[in-house]
């Protein structure tokens, strides 16, 4: 089964090595990309001017990859984008639209790996020659790193750690601002996240999360 192991992979031939990242490019730039930007979406269609203004109401890759998010997600498995800066102060209901913006991330990444999933199966039952090729091969290849990327992306930011998304969401739904140890939780949150990745603590959880969703997705739209 194609999983997780796959992007954490290495290789003892370093032209295979570089091969094989190059057909994970596409899945990390739109992953990466439409993650940021359906945050910034969310946010300006509840009232806040703030993404707009910073130019993060596109999907153009420039504009949301951080270089060293890219390379981290690239080489390790793990990454993220600039983070979309947002004003809460104008919305309407700030409990509430907070949590639809920290969730608008993760749900772009799961209906980019449906959305894909979908694609590979119609390049399957279409039953074109050229996918038998080399040609053919790397297409199918992309299209599952595509998946697989937007999958590793969903179930990483959905971690309960800050400044990942699923801190912001369980912050929102348990109102977690009101309890003493938060403002630290949230100051040193990058630092316990470093740790628990160097720790393998994370793999625990992303690598079964994103084999299961992968298997669990393939079976339903492949057969």
């Amino acid at each position: 089964m194609v999983g997780i192991n796959i992007i954490n992979g290495g290789y003892s031939n370093p032209g295979q090595w570089f091969i094989e990242k190059l057909i994970m490019l596409p899945g990390i730039i739109i992953g990466l990309s439409f993650h940021e930007y359906a945050h910034g979406a969310v946010s300006y269609m509840l009232g806040d001017p703030t993404p707009k203004q910073q130019g993060r109401l596109t999907i153009n890759p420039m504009a949301h990859i951080d270089p060293f998010g890219f390379i981290a997600l690239l080489i390790a498995g793990f990454g993220w984008g600039v983070p979309v800066e947002i004003d809460p102060r104008y919305y309407k209901h700030k409990r509430r639209d907070e949590l639809f913006v920290s969730l608008a991330g993760v749900v772009m990444n799961f209906m980019i790996a449906f959305i894909f999933m979908w694609i590979l199966k119609l390049l399957i039952i279409s039953g074109a020659s050229w996918l038998s090729g080399t040609m053919g091969s790397t297409v199918i290849q992309i299209i599952q790193y595509v998946v697989l990327i937007n999958l590793v992306l969903m179930i990483f930011n959905l971690l309960p750690v800050p400044p990942l998304d699923g801190f912001g969401i369980l912050t929102q739904i348990f109102d977690l601002r009101k309890y003493g140890w938060y403002n630290i939780v949230y100051q040193n949150g990058f630092a316990i996240l470093i740790v628990l990745i160097m720790l393998n603590v994370t793999s625990y959880v992303v690598t079964p999360a994103v084999n299961g969703i992968y298997s669990w997705m393939l079976n339903l739209i492949i057969y």
